[in-house]
């Protein structure tokens, strides 16, 4: 038992060091100096989704301690909070956002044309907060409840985080852009992108309905 809990608590150490540590001077200059941006960015998500699959996979293997009982509308509450999931990564993942972390080619982000930052700035923290909620109703032990419950709390208190952050960095710019793009019209940037990326999410979202039994052991499915 005493194992288990250890290494569910060093995964979420590591989780943490390896989501503040990288990101935060001199390091992250330092890295982006060897790597460049792509590579910093790469080496980041691939470190990210590393340490993700090793705490998952920690939390499985704690001692299990129930909280609440499992049934089968669990699921169905599952099912529906990943769709919006799949849809939210589809149509904010490499999209210009200067006003979160994720963002690619922030320079074109057009505030006339803002598509999904117009309404919310944060995408992966949204679509973050409802992965984790989707995942703590069917999963009643203690150990998967600190996880996702510590990942919900994460993803809706760093919103403000990032912001406090964005608007000390960007200065006067925050204002310029957050005022004209509150101003334009919900409108995706582009319609055509718009429905291929939500094609691709609906496609993510089978995607691991099929994998979830080959990855982590248990059907998604009622």
């Amino acid at each position: 038992m005493l194992t288990g809990w250890l290494e569910f608590a060093a995964a979420f150490l590591v989780f943490f060091l390896s989501h503040s540590l990288p990101v935060r001077p001199p390091l992250k200059p330092w890295l982006q100096a060897r790597l460049g941006r792509v590579g910093f960015t790469l080496f980041y998500s691939f470190l990210s989704l590393a340490v993700l699959v090793w705490l998952i996979g920690a939390a499985g293997r704690a001692p299990f301690v129930p909280l609440w009982g499992w049934f089968p509308w669990q699921n169905h509450v599952t099912l529906a909070l990943m769709l919006p999931v799949c849809l939210l990564l589809a149509t904010a993942l490499a999209r210009p956002n200067p006003f979160s972390f994720g963002g690619a080619g922030n320079a074109r982000f057009d505030p006339a044309r803002p598509g999904i930052v117009r309404l919310t700035r944060h995408p992966l923290l949204v679509a973050l907060a409802l992965w984790a909620g989707a995942h703590l109703v069917p999963n009643g032990d203690l150990a998967h409840a600190l996880l996702f419950g510590t990942f919900a709390t994460f993803a809706t208190l760093g919103g403000r985080i990032i912001d406090r952050r964005k608007r000390r960095d960007m200065g006067a710019d925050w204002d310029r852009l957050i005022a004209a793009m509150q101003a334009a019209p919900p409108r995706p940037a582009s319609w055509l992108a718009t429905a291929i990326r939500a094609v691709l999410g609906l496609l993510l979202y089978a995607t691991l309905i099929w994998l979830h039994p080959h990855l982590f052991g248990v059907s998604p499915l009622p």
